[in-house]
């Protein structure tokens, strides 16, 4: 059984990708070609909005948003702990402070309460409260009303990190749209992953898409010799761009499979251990299917039995950000991050991709409770 079966995907639709390469060698136009333009336009009408940014990759996305908002030294940048280290270690780069934040021990995303208090203790620390960055983790949509909110009083600015979560639904509106920057990611292993690196920005904002334009290439200006500012070489390659194309026609059906998927994972699985929570208003794209064991033994001994049947199984995070070598010494929380504490110690994620057969997901559920209630 695999964990995420691109093979299944690409079996699927491996014709049409198969020509759009071909028209890509055929006119030779691997960088910056038409499917590049094409790319963004769709992907854009997809989320509703109304420009898109394509970069090599979402660690680069996050940084371009970063570089196009003036973040620099003396400002502090707010993101989860519980989340890949991508978030924050573009922070460091451009001078600015990594602050970190505990999570809801229920959605895993980022706390507001703990928010709060990272924002006066940074206030403390004599930096100034910059950008808030919350993460769309496992596919659920960050709780956005309550941050923007914080974010519009403090006079900060928002970066959605959706690497994990793009084409989620917060109420009604779709992660792209729900941020002054939204970044998404492109490997291979996301719900919308090209066949090597590659990443996004969203933004309604068109000054904002063009300076971030103007950054992903050396900061070109209208001649290719008048570089106008400070950049970065970080372009969609036009083969990536081509195979997303195809990737995002069946996205939709995808995510409507991944959801099946889910349902049926919590509907059997709920009785017997704490499967994901979303709440009302919210529909998740399912990066991971992520469930909380009662305790660290647990989850190694369902792990363990889940191995032994064949059934692969993932941590996602075993630590926290704040608790790794390179970010140790950054501020967070002055009450501290218990929850990302805590959910380190406990989560595992079960195989989740639009493909898994009823026949993969009863041997999975079988096997969970079958070891569940030997304890």
């Amino acid at each position: 059984m695999q964990f995420i079966d691109l093979a299944a995907q690409q079996s699927r639709i491996r014709d049409k990708i198969d020509a759009r390469i071909a028209g890509v060698l055929d006119r030779g136009t691997y960088i910056s070609g038409p499917e590049v333009s094409e790319l963004e336009t769709r992907l854009a009408e997809f989320c509703g909005a109304l420009h898109c940014v394509s970069c090599a990759n979402g660690t680069d996305a996050l940084e371009l948003a970063l570089i196009a908002l003036g973040i620099g030294e003396g400002d502090a940048v707010f993101v989860p702990s519980f989340t890949f280290a991508a978030t924050a270690e573009v922070v460091p780069g451009l001078g600015a402070t990594p602050v970190f934040v505990d999570v809801d021990s229920n959605t895993f995303n980022m706390d507001v309460a703990s928010l709060e208090r990272a924002i006066v203790h940074a206030r403390s620390l004599g930096l100034r409260p910059a950008v808030v960055i919350p993460v769309d983790l496992f596919g659920l949509p960050a709780d956005y009303a309550p941050i923007k909110a914080i974010v519009e009083r403090e006079n900060m600015r928002l970066i959605g990190d959706s690497a994990q979560g793009w084409g989620g639904r917060y109420h009604n509106q779709m992660t792209g749209t729900l941020a002054d920057i939204t970044t998404t990611s492109f490997f291979p292993a996301k719900p919308l992953g090209c066949y090597g690196d590659g990443g996004a920005l969203f933004t309604n904002d068109p000054e904002k898409a063009a300076l971030l334009d103007s950054l992903r290439i050396h900061g070109k200006g209208s001649e290719k010799y008048d570089n106008v500012r400070i950049g970065m070489n970080s372009r969609l390659d036009t083969l990536q761009a081509a195979i997303l194309i195809e990737k995002l026609e069946i996205y939709a059906d995808e995510l409507e499979s991944r959801n099946k998927v889910a349902q049926r994972y919590s509907t059997k699985l709920a009785p017997f251990i704490e499967v994901p929570f979303v709440p009302e208003g919210y529909v998740s794209i399912w990066a991971q299917y992520t469930l909380k064991a009662r305790s660290q033994d647990e989850r190694a001994r369902l792990m363990t039995s889940l191995q032994n049947q064949g059934i692969p199984s993932v941590i996602y995070y075993p630590r926290p950000l704040h608790t790794q070598s390179a970010y140790a010494d950054f501020p967070c929380d002055p009450s501290g991050l218990p929850v990302s504490v805590d959910l380190a110690q406990r989560v595992f994620s079960l195989p989740m991709h639009p493909y898994l057969t009823h026949e993969d997901q009863d041997r999975v559920i079988k096997c969970l409770i079958d070891a569940l209630q030997i304890s």
